[in-house]
């Protein structure tokens, strides 16, 4: 038997935790250590280490399913591929390339997200297209977008968290959702420095704190500019920085000083002295950082409030600066990469704008196409699957479980229900694969090899370590095999290695520039941080300097190039795409020179508080809050069938304070009924001071009558088309014995 490992990455969150899978005398795989990786140095979480349990074919599907007699049955790839293929032909020839829709995942290699973007504007012509990755981050890249030119989750390495001062985490559960990055804030703590938690829950990332605030839902966007408020009025504002590196600063100030601390105290519920000393631990060390994930983010004015963060880095000379800044933690596997290079319904890879005719020009050269005949901005993901059954008459849906994961998810169930035909991919017959036409058998992390980008920017290589069973394709595959039959013969390898080569040429010049990177490099840098881009003409794509990225390499006039001279040039890759001697080192801190802008200003954004879009009533007299909990991960389609897992978090339940279930007479495991104006969901009584008495949780993993995203509310962010997941109004009622509440759809067999 073959016992040498092979180095790879976690399947699920965006820290991808270095492991290697080493082959076991059944056939299987393990996970063991790896130490060498810089992010996890060894350490894993429960999920990646019982990661390889969903490979077993008792779990996953290893053969194509055709709906037929309204019953999924056993088909040839032939028989799969070509009814796909027809279905889309025809509903295209009726109705045109826009009924025809696109919807990929977070979890997808750059490869797969990459590829699924030039086959629905290649191949279908449809401009639909968008994936689960807008429900993740998207209000984040928007506000980092407004004030830095440029989006990448975090500018800066994971290991700089420790060395700084004081970090402000907010809306994040960081020790249940990605456990071993909670080391690099344990580190920052011994190191002297300070940890500051906004949650409206106590939840373990927020037991670690040095200061907890615990704002209503929905009133982040007050407490930073609260927050903000008193650095301008106990004179803590770096002027000097201010003046010297920002714009914008006299409205984003005029709009921060209406909100006076008593008054953010009445919107948030956060005292005044608790707002003086978050000010002052932020402020008094040399260097600070802003982190935010998706309790902020997840609102219908989540841009608004991410700026409003961003404004008090700015204020303090926070960013740019070594081991300072703001940033955002990504939560899916692929979210940063996934929507750098075509998944999201406004960009082209590189993460160039869709409506810029001079990124058009890039791409559609690269992709060998008239760039006329790439078609315009589509649809955001929830009005895209909002639309399904009406002007979208089908679906190709990759990577994605929306049964579970969308908001108002019983009403984009029956969208889905509605459509005249759905094809989806996946490893597992997930809810929403259930409802398909046709259920396609693909891939998954230890059988195919790929790159992801992290939450650090730092994009990495998942090698493959076993072969997939029989009856079981690529992602590649599929979309080659779709091409072909839809008229496309060439143009949609099968090799990854083969799509990255491409991809590098399409994104070299962008501000996501990957085209200095190769496989080699990742594999013997251990990854490497974009942008990267490849000596001019190299690839195709000159440097992109507006990062920030340093060099040792200067031109003929004495100017650094942002590339390092290494002799010996042990990265270059065979092919010779990089010059001899000259390869750009990546970027792994961005901003340390200028910002990506115009003039290399960050730019203040002038932010005001307004209201969730639902508040709590008479009828709805209750916040509901949403999120993951440490054993499961999104929608649960894999993580629910790993028994380990399963065992340590079987069901759904409700999270409420003791003087809320007193008001009920609730006791603790009693079922529980919240009521949206959207719906229904039932789940056990779990009662705990840890939360606020006018707050009620839920746990978004489980389908069935405990799913909560049967609740949320769909109203979306005007910049990023965010739903409002993290705040919706509800009541909460005693549902009866457990002997009147209908199977929960827990755990999967």
């Amino acid at each position: 038997m073959e016992t040498t490992s092979t180095p790879t990455h976690c399947p699920y969150c965006a820290l991808q935790c270095g492991m290697n899978l080493s082959p076991t005398p059944e056939g299987g795989v393990e996970v063991t250590e790896r130490v060498d990786f810089p992010v996890n140095r060894g350490a894993l979480c429960g999920k990646g280490r019982t990661a390889p349990a969903v490979l077993s074919s008792r779990v996953r599907l290893t053969s194509p399913l055709v709906r037929s007699g309204g019953t999924l049955v056993p088909a040839t790839w032939d028989e799969a591929l070509d009814r796909i293929a027809g279905e889309l032909g025809a509903i295209r020839a009726e109705h045109g390339p826009d009924a025809l829709g696109v919807f990929g995942g977070g979890g997808l290699t750059n490869e797969k997200a990459y590829t699924l973007g030039k086959f629905a504007r290649v191949v279908l012509g449809t401009s639909q297209i968008d994936y689960n990755g807008r429900f993740c981050m998207s209000s984040a890249a928007a506000g980092g977008i407004k004030a830095f030119g440029l989006d990448r989750g975090l500018p800066f390495p994971l290991e700089d968290i420790p060395k700084t001062g004081c970090v402000i985490l907010v809306g994040s559960n960081l020790a249940e959702t990605m456990p071993p990055a909670l080391r690099f804030f344990s580190e920052l703590r011994e190191n002297g420095g300070t940890l500051i938690v906004v949650d409206p829950r106590r939840t373990r990332t927020a037991e670690q704190a040095d200061l907890h605030l615990m704002p209503r839902p929905g009133t982040d966007l007050a407490l930073a500019l609260g927050l903000l408020h008193l650095v301008v009025a106990e004179g803590r504002v770096d002027e000097e920085y201010v003046r010297e590196r920002t714009s914008g600063w006299e409205e984003a100030r005029a709009a921060a000083m209406a909100h006076w601390p008593e008054h953010v105290e009445r919107i948030t519920g956060v005292s005044v002295p608790q707002l003086r000393e978050a000010v002052r631990m932020f402020c008094e060390p040399e260097a600070a950082m802003v982190l935010t994930a998706r309790g902020p983010e997840q609102q219908s004015k989540g841009t608004d409030t991410v700026g409003a963060w961003i404004n008090l880095c700015l204020a303090t000379g926070r960013a740019g600066r070594p081991l300072s800044g703001y940033g955002c933690l990504t939560g899916q596997g692929n979210g940063q990469g996934g929507r750098e290079h075509g998944q999201k319904a406004d960009q082209l890879p590189g993460y160039r704008k869709l409506d810029d005719p001079a990124a058009r020009r890039h791409v559609a050269e690269v992709w060998g196409v008239d760039p006329d005949s790439l078609p315009g901005p589509g649809r955001s993901a929830y009005e895209l699957l909002d639309a399904l059954g009406t002007d979208i008459r089908s679906l190709l849906l990759m990577a994605s479980n929306p049964v579970v994961s969308a908001p108002r998810a019983a009403h984009i169930e029956e969208r889905l229900k509605s459509l005249d035909f759905l094809a989806v991919c996946d490893v597992v017959l997930s809810e929403t694969a259930a409802l398909a036409d046709v259920v396609l058998p693909v891939t998954q992390w230890a059988e195919e090899t790929g790159t992801m980008t992290s939450l650090e920017g730092r994009v990495l290589l998942r090698q493959r370590a076993i072969t997939p069973p029989e009856g079981v394709r690529s992602d590649l595959e599929v979309l080659h095999e779709l091409a072909a039959r839809l008229g496309v013969e060439k143009g949609f390898p099968t090799d990854p290695e083969e799509v990255f080569e491409e991809l590098r040429r399409a994104s070299a010049g962008g501000p996501a520039d990957y085209s200095g990177i190769t496989y080699r490099r990742l594999v013997e840098e251990n990854g490497v941080f974009w942008p990267c881009p490849a000596p001019e003409g190299a690839v195709g794509g000159g440097p992109a300097g507006a990062a920030g990225a340093g060099g040792a390499a200067v031109d003929d006039d004495g100017e650094d190039t942002g590339f390092d001279v290494l002799p010996e040039d042990p990265a270059r890759d065979d092919a010779g795409t990089v010059h001899p001697g000259t390869v750009h080192p990546g970027t792994p801190r961005l901003f340390l020179d200028r910002f990506a802008t115009d003039d290399g200003r960050a730019r203040f954004v002038p932010v005001s508080h307004r209201p969730a879009a639902e508040e709590p009533d008479e009828e709805y007299p209750v916040f509901l809050t949403t999120g993951r909990v440490v054993a499961q991960y999104q929608s649960g389609a894999q993580t629910r069938r790993v028994d380990e897992l399963n065992a340590a978090a079987p069901g759904p339940f409700v999270e409420l304070h003791p003087r809320l279930a007193a008001r009920l007479g609730a006791a603790e495991g009693d079922p529980l009924a919240v009521v949206s104006r959207r719906g229904r969901a039932v789940a056990p009584a779990r009662i705990t001071t840890g939360i606020r008495p006018d707050t009620v949780f839920m746990p978004f993993h489980w389908p069935g009558e405990g799913r909560a995203n049967t609740l949320t509310n769909p109203a979306l962010d005007p910049t990023s088309r965010m739903p409002e997941f993290k705040v919706c109004a509800v009541r909460v009622e005693i549902a009866g014995s457990w002997a009147d509440v209908p199977p929960r759809g827990g755990t999967v067999s």
